[in-house]
């Protein structure tokens, strides 16, 4: 694992084969602002694997260990699904092969360079220069939370 350890160094999952009958009933929307006493109460099934995408051969799973990635919405223990084949611009969050470990960073274009940046302003991380030591592995398209967890 890396100074930065974000990622444990286990390998990424490859979800190609997601088992495809992973659905979830939904009961109804759920407002975040004023609940609508006009809402319509409607059963249906939702599929993780379809709405997350995980049924791509270029996506991927990592669990995120470290909190260099909190003000970018991503915690420690959170889930992230990578793809391999999105591009990397300035501004998305990747997934980059660092010192020989996984580190999910910033992805941002400082006067021409590619930098890879934390998001945490209450710890210091050093910026790392994206250049031909550093693989761009993959993009982070979703992340997962377990608000239960203890």
């Amino acid at each position: 694992m890396s100074a930065f350890n974000l990622i444990p160094s286990s390998h990424p999952i490859p979800l190609s084969e997601a088992p495809p009958d992973l659905q979830l009933r939904v009961i109804g929307a759920a407002g975040a602002g004023f609940p609508s006493p006009a809402q319509d109460w409607e059963e249906s099934a939702i599929n993780l694997v379809e709405l997350l995408r995980l049924d791509r051969a270029a996506s991927f799973v990592f669990r995120v260990s470290g909190q260099s990635m909190i003000e970018a919405g991503i915690y420690d223990m959170d889930v992230v699904v990578v793809d391999r084949d999105a591009k990397p611009t300035s501004g998305r969050i990747v997934i980059a092969v660092v010192d020989g470990g996984f580190v999910v960073r910033q992805l941002m274009i400082r006067e021409g360079v590619p930098v890879l940046e934390a998001r945490n302003s209450s710890m210091r991380y050093e910026p790392v220069v994206a250049d031909e030591s550093v693989e761009v592995w993959g993009v982070v398209r979703a992340s997962v939370r377990n608000l239960q967890r203890a």
